[in-house]
């Protein structure tokens, strides 16, 4: 996997980004990310999730997140588990940020997601860490362990 990134603490001009993603393996995980690239403004990567590997509710305060199924299925929901989408390959879906959504793999194959994330303003990799409101507590699949 070769990815690059840009460095936060710059001060000159971004710079392109060139990528290649190589999926990577959930060896005994539920859940794998691939970060592709970053600007001040997004980010993108493709989530690997497997059963278990769903999240719980939740919602982003300046975080717009779009999603689009390459492989398998997934299921949102918002407040109350109400289902607002069960998408497979070569769908997606648009989650401006403020709504309370959670997801799950749907299907007996690797959920594999491209994931954009989109900030109303300039963050830092802190700030979009802290940018994440919880609903419900965290599942063991989510706990940060960088």
């Amino acid at each position: 996997m070769s990815t690059t990134s840009v460095d936060e603490s710059s001060t000159e001009s971004p710079t392109a980004q060139v990528f290649r993603y190589e999926r990577p393996s959930l060896e005994g995980r539920s859940k794998a990310g691939c970060p592709l690239g970053r600007t001040d403004i997004s980010r993108v990567e493709i989530q690997v999730v497997s059963e278990g590997g769903d999240n719980s509710l939740h919602y982003h305060q300046h975080v717009d997140g779009f999603r689009f199924i390459l492989a398998g299925r997934a299921r949102f929901y918002t407040t109350n588990d109400e289902l607002f989408a069960d998408i497979g390959p070569m769908e997606g879906i648009v989650i401006p940020r403020g709504i309370p959504y959670w997801f799950e793999s749907a299907s007996d194959t690797p959920l594999e997601m491209f994931h954009l994330e989109a900030y109303d303003r300039p963050l830092t990799k802190d700030q979009v860490r802290g940018d994440r409101v919880d609903l419900a507590p965290r599942k063991p699949s989510e706990l940060y362990k960088g």
